[in-house]
């Protein structure tokens, strides 16, 4: 079950002792190893969930898994939601921790969605405008081709989002003659 607030609310005490010790950028490294573990490994989050493994196994398996990998704090922060029975929220709280590792560190995360792929030449004229017109200087850019939405693009900025896509145009005209009296009345 997700919870938000949960997430939240841990990943922030990591980042605040994180910063207390002066360890935050290995933190955030451990924390990206830790959600490629989590997303390469649908078993291991199904590990997470089991309310039958008990939490002994799970700090083993877990401890297993991650030796080498992470370092000390975040071994012993996964321990201890493991330990407060939280261990099922971890993918949620590593996911909280990235974001508000981003928004500390003021890097905005871009979405870029595209009929064709874009070239390295568009992506760079995208990114230099986009630190032109706005106050964002650190952008992480990433791109997905989408054929159905048949020309134009659609950029997501954190929570905002521009559809300049021919498939939403098409659907607003359609939807525009659907509300139109005119056309209803002479049907």
């Amino acid at each position: 079950m997700t919870n938000p607030r949960l997430a939240t609310r841990y990943a922030k005490a990591l980042i605040d002792l994180a910063n207390e010790r002066g360890q935050l950028e290995p933190v955030f490294a451990d924390m990206q190893v830790m959600q490629q573990i989590c997303k390469g490994n649908p078993d291991f989050e199904a590990l997470l969930k089991s309310p039958v493994i008990k939490p002994g196994t799970k700090k083993k398996i877990v401890d297993a898994v991650t030796t080498g990998k992470i370092g000390e704090l975040v071994a012993a922060f996964t321990r201890l939601l493991i330990t407060k029975g939280r261990e099922s929220n971890l993918p949620e709280i590593i996911n909280a921790f990235i974001s508000q590792y981003k928004k500390q560190k003021n890097i905005y995360s871009v979405h870029l969605t595209t009929a064709m792929p874009v070239s390295e030449g568009m992506k760079e004229q995208l990114l230099a405008h986009l630190r032109n017109t706005t106050s964002m200087q650190h952008i992480e850019l990433e791109t997905t081709v989408k054929e159905n939405i048949i020309g134009g693009f659609v950029l997501q900025v954190d929570d905002q989002l521009v559809d300049a896509s021919i498939a939403y145009d098409l659907k607003d005209i359609a939807r525009q003659f659907e509300n139109n009296d005119f056309i209803y009345k002479i049907r």
